[in-house]
């Protein structure tokens, strides 16, 4: 007689035959993933960052052991096989995006961040060109204020809907309109949350163009589970992170950019490897064409390469079917989680965002409260959480915007908080608590490309052992969180 867990996959893969139809992941994971479950490991990060293969590790290293590799900016045999490979996983990187090099071109970045700070330290703002961006996005979309600023640009936000955190169309549609005639200025939002798992509407990017807008797309937490294809999307500019999309390498990025949109950027600075000419007594220099005025210094050459690899491990696997494991994953999961309750009826988890799968993603944030509405500390839930061996994310996620939404923060909030003076997330956490109750952070837990329905029984059974639990009784966090990144004692 099968046990329980064989019965309930069953039972759902017979209620999914999308997800049914993904049974070549789990070979997969059985033969590239297998230190998952030789570790026990939940890994439910991978809006954070993607896994890579086994076999994208040896297919490098055969590589980087096969021949010898110099500096890209000479033209010896070293620098000429590693300027190969480079350039091959440019064209790779076009054709995955639907791109063709006659319109867009890559530039290679450490990450997204750096993709998008290429814009917009050289974006022509003025007090004619403004920027415009939606309240739901990652931080290193809203840094893009502070060029704009400087510049004397004025800069707006698009507000959310609630509950579900989607784009307040019609609002946007009134902002868009406001631009100044014939150089409004530059666009820029998410496809897909990295707060709360929302699918923004694509179609925005020609509704943009068609005012004047230039539009940058931040496709970093869309892409590792979904089809971009830029012939139907036209950004301007697009960021993503390869690590997001399979895992290795770290440290390379890419900016998609179209080349009329690039060729209206004006760099500030210039450095090795971006001038076709520099002089010290004429204090004058001049950028280079396309991609190579934007690639500063000397390209991560031995690292880039190995997105061709990443690139043909999502090509074997089909973009297609990661979808559907993902979307099917994620339903089970809001099912799941939406049926947690209190022995007094009370819910347990309150979901951030759609509950449902129409326009989202496979990112699910929220936060755990105790029988009488009180708030968990979700420090201390990651904290359980690693002891279990179950991989979960905590904090703002750089998206502060989308979190104060979620939680009705005002400007009154926010300004109680600054007056505490040197604030960061724990701080303001308290300030905001004492205000009546709210939160600064939440829980994510984000599904990829060899998540399993196993997976998502043991973090559901996690979440149940804090049913009926007071506050008090999960104990005190031993840890801090600031600027995004972890602080522990003695570190």
């Amino acid at each position: 007689m099968p046990d329980s867990t064989t019965r309930t996959e069953a039972a759902f893969t017979a209620a999914s035959s999308a997800y049914a139809d993904t049974h070549q992941l789990d070979a997969l994971r059985a033969l590239e993933y297998a230190r998952l479950d030789a570790t026990g490991t939940v890994y439910l990060d991978y809006t954070g960052g993607g896994l890579y293969a086994s076999r994208q590790l040896t297919e490098h290293a055969a590589w980087l052991a096969s021949g010898v590799f110099g500096n890209p900016h000479s033209a010896n045999r070293p620098s000429a096989a590693a300027t190969t490979r480079v350039e091959a996983a440019r064209r790779d990187v076009l054709e995955w995006f639907g791109a063709s090099a006659d319109t867009y071109t890559a530039i290679f970045t450490a990450n997204a961040s750096a993709a998008i700070k290429l814009v917009g330290e050289a974006y022509p703002f003025s007090p004619q060109r403004g920027l415009l961006l939606s309240t739901d996005n990652h931080n290193s979309v809203n840094g893009l204020r502070e060029y704009a600023s400087a510049a004397g640009a004025p800069v707006d936000y698009a507000p959310l809907t609630v509950p579900d955190l989607r784009l307040d169309e019609a609002a946007l549609a009134v902002r868009l309109a406001a631009g100044t005639p014939g150089a409004p200025g530059l666009f820029a939002f998410p496809a897909q949350s990295n707060f709360s798992g929302v699918k923004h509407p694509l179609e925005l990017v020609g509704q943009a163009k068609a005012r004047g807008w230039d539009v940058l797309l931040d496709a970093a937490a869309f892409v590792p589970a979904n089809r971009l294809n830029l012939a139907d999307v036209p950004a301007d500019f697009v960021s993503v992170s390869f690590y997001k999309m399979f895992g290795y390498p770290t440290g390379v990025g890419c900016l998609l950019a179209r080349r009329t949109a690039l060729a209206e950027l004006r760099r500030p600075w210039f450095a090795g490897g971006t001038v076709n000419f520099a002089t010290v007594e004429g204090r004058a220099h001049l950028l280079a064409p396309g991609e190579a005025g934007f690639e500063d210094g000397t390209l991560n050459y031995l690292s880039i390469p190995a997105v061709s690899s990443g690139l043909a491990l999502l090509r074997e696997v089909g973009i297609e079917t990661i979808a559907a494991r993902v979307q099917g994953l994620t339903a089970r999961i809001l099912q799941e989680l939406l049926a947690l309750r209190h022995t007094n009826g009370r819910p347990l988890v309150r979901i951030y965002g759609p509950t449902t799968m129409v326009r989202r993603g496979g990112t699910v944030t929220f936060n755990l409260y105790d029988p009488e509405g009180h708030l968990l500390d979700y420090r201390r839930v990651e904290e359980l959480a690693t002891a279990e061996g179950i991989a979960l994310r905590t904090g703002c996620f750089c998206n502060p915007g989308a979190g104060e939404t979620a939680e009705g923060l005002t400007v009154e909030d926010v300004r109680a908080g600054l007056a505490e003076g040197d604030m960061t997330l724990p701080r303001f956490l308290r300030v905001i608590q004492h205000r009546g109750g709210k939160s600064a952070g939440a829980i994510r837990a984000s599904v990829g490309l060899v998540s399993n329905l196993e997976d998502v029984r043991r973090f559901v059974a996690f979440l149940a052992g804090f049913r009926d639990q007071a506050r008090l009784a999960i104990g005190e966090v031993t840890f801090d969180i600031a600027s995004c990144r972890v602080i522990r004692d003695g570190a």
